[in-house]
């Protein structure tokens, strides 16, 4: 269950982060999912790191919309480079 429980998190994660960066992204709506849900893990990692969250803990839906905001700027990012 805690896998869907990442990937519901990152759907939602996902679709608020296109809603704050609007725009054209090289990869579509599944891409932005899988972003989310990439910003989802990230804000866990970097929170556990910086001793927000517990081991065993996940990330809240706050953090987790802020890493996928992350994440989409950066995927933007590299991606108009190329």
């Amino acid at each position: 269950m805690d896998l869907l429980g990442w990937i519901f998190v990152g759907l939602l994660a996902g679709a608020l982060a296109k809603l704050v960066m609007p725009g054209r992204d090289p990869g579509g709506c599944v891409v932005t999912i899988l972003l989310g849900i990439a910003g989802a893990l990230l804000a866990g990692f970097v929170g556990r790191l910086a001793g927000f969250y517990a081991p065993e803990e996940g990330a809240g839906f706050i953090a987790a919309v802020l890493g996928s905001v992350a994440v989409l700027a950066l995927y933007r990012w590299f991606a108009v480079r190329r």
